[in-house]
């Protein structure tokens, strides 16, 4: 079984402990993050007047989905339900909203996943040591984010064709940034600056695809999440029957294994990009969808809790993109019959968000769900992080119109059926773990031995349940020293 504690330096410990006290620095445990309202009454005391993207380490705390922006404390889990008028069909899809976490994107949630056992161990020295941030997206942002917090030095490290947005915030928050060759889908050169950026010691690579804090992190505060907002939401009937979500580096779909435990006749459904249909179709590409690296199978992606793949055209994403944040497009759909409120919060979905919808859509489809039925999903980010996107789309296709609303709805929404999606058998995912093979064991070092272990489902119970009390203990330690 992996651990996220691997082992324990305690001098290095000690002296992270003593410089976190010194900067007045305290580490959340993961149940704090699951359960914000826990937090101590004068940490929360404090927070209050703090603003949710303050370079200030209380902020550690509001790494959660429970951020109330109106109080500046806790409450329930921001959600958003997309209403019929919208998808189009019969069941219900709820997306947890990412926007409202510090950066504004829930992958600072995996980034401390992943930083805080090697800080609390003692494997890492901020010291000595830069934290490097592997990303085709949100994750190197969330990292950068949490080094800032902790005062700590942070090297960023994502495709060059991604958003303005992601690399002015980079550099504004002191990240060391290098931008590799390609689009989202180019992982493989990712890869190749991290072999490059390890041969120095003084480099710790946190490599979301490979560390299992990242799924860790979702399946337990993600997860616990998506669970209160469907006790919050169902009716007597109410059935949670799928979970999507784009598989990126396979943390945020872990949330899907949690909660499979709890309705273990739920399916969980992964979001890809037509482009690029990596487990669709062992296919490759480039797309648009921004922050869903592809093209290999995560090290820590349990497919076998896959059920089902979804691809998107990218194109969809973007005419999306438009039709949710241009004014004539919302004054089509307020036009259309969409409630004002909803009309108001689509600017909450970014384009892996609106890819997320719209595989939650072709699952509805294909399994015939009803009323009863409720569809969970992600959205990451909004699109406050693509702004420049749309512009370029207007500067390409000429300014947005009520007709061409008309054509986005229909294109990317109505049009939206089951093609290019795969309920998967038994055979299908043992294909797709099998891809594992060809990037973890022949090129990252890993052993064949540990690719076969990952196929028991055992191996998954253990990494996910059994490291929060050792994680939490470790946290709480590390404060008291």
């Amino acid at each position: 079984m992996p651990k996220l504690i691997t082992s324990t330096n305690l001098s290095i410990a000690a002296k992270n402990a003593a410089r976190c006290k010194q900067q007045g620095i305290i580490l959340p445990t993961i149940r704090q993050q699951m359960h914000p309202e826990t937090i101590p009454a004068d940490i929360q005391a404090k927070l209050k007047p703090i603003g949710l993207w303050d370079v200030n380490p209380l902020n550690l705390f509001r790494i959660t989905w429970k951020n109330d922006i109106n109080t500046g404390l806790f409450g329930k889990p921001n959600y958003f339900e997309i209403p019929s008028s919208v998808s189009g069909v019969k069941a219900r899809i709820i997306g947890l909203v990412g926007k409202y976490f510090p950066t504004g994107a829930h992958k600072v949630g995996a980034a401390y996943g992943c930083l805080a056992p090697r800080l609390v161990s003692g494997s890492f020295d901020p010291d000595i040591h830069k934290a490097v941030w592997p990303s085709t997206g949100n994750y190197c942002r969330g990292g950068a984010f949490d080094c800032a917090l902790l005062n700590c030095p942070a090297v960023a490290i994502l495709p060059e064709e991604m958003s303005q947005e992601r690399f002015t915030w980079l550099k504004e928050i002191g990240a060391e940034v290098f931008a590799t060759p390609g689009c989202e889908s180019n992982v493989k050169e990712i890869y190749d600056k991290c072999a490059e950026l390890r041969l120095d010691p003084h480099n710790i690579i946190l490599n979301q695809f490979d560390e299992f804090g990242n799924p860790f992190w979702h399946y337990h505060v993600t997860g616990n999440s998506v669970q209160e907002v469907f006790e919050l939401v169902r009716s007597k009937n109410s059935r949670l029957s799928g979970y999507v979500s784009a598989t990126g580096s396979a943390g945020t779909i872990a949330a899907g294994d949690f909660l499979k435990t709890l309705h273990p006749l739920m399916k969980t459904t992964a979001s890809e990009a037509f482009e690029c249909p990596t487990l669709l179709n062992n296919g490759f590409g480039g797309h648009r969808i921004e922050g869903i690296g592809d093209k290999h199978i995560p090290w820590v992606h349990n497919v076998r809790n896959t059920d089902a793949v979804a691809a998107i055209r990218d194109e969809d994403c973007m005419r999306l993109l438009r039709l949710f944040n241009d004014p004539a497009g919302l004054a089509y759909l307020s036009k259309e019959g969409v409630d004002a409120k909803s009309v108001e919060n689509l600017s909450l979905l970014g384009i892996s968000s609106i890819g997320n919808l719209l595989s939650a859509i072709k699952m509805a489809k294909y399994f015939e769900y009803n009323e009863d039925d409720i569809i969970f999903t992600m959205f990451t980010d909004s699109a406050e992080m693509y702004l420049s996107r749309i512009d370029e789309q207007n500067a390409e296709k000429g300014a947005y119109t009520e007709f061409q609303a008309a054509l986005d709805r229909e294109a990317a929404i109505k049009a939206q059926y089951t093609d290019n999606f795969l309920e998967l058998s038994y055979q299908d995912k043992k294909r797709i773990h099998n891809l594992k093979y060809y990037t973890w064991v022949e090129q990252q070092g890993k052993t064949y031995e540990e690719i076969n272990a990952q196929w028991e489902p055992q191996y998954w119970v253990e990494t996910f349940e059994n490291n929060l009390d050792e994680l939490d203990k470790a946290i709480e330690a590390f404060n008291a020293m």
